[in-house]
């Protein structure tokens, strides 16, 4: 597996990152990776909504037109 250095960070940006990472329970050196992974993702928002397997028929979102039953309060 490849090494990645970084040189010449701000203080605050790697005291925000260790931040960052002790309030996820992890390492600065996993929260970097994590940070990595999410922003190289790729593509667009509308790829990864089309890319997203079918969830059903339309009718499972329909709201039912019944007026609620009456309720003595």
């Amino acid at each position: 597996m490849a090494q990645l250095i970084v040189r010449n960070i701000d203080d605050d940006l790697v005291a925000r990152l260790k931040k960052r990472a002790a309030a996820h329970g992890r390492s600065a050196e996993e929260e970097h990776r994590q940070l990595l992974r999410a922003a190289l993702r790729g593509g667009d928002l509308l790829a990864r909504l089309e890319a997203m397997p079918d969830a059903g028929d339309d009718g499972d979102f329909r709201r039912s037109h019944q007026m609620p039953r009456d309720v003595d309060l």
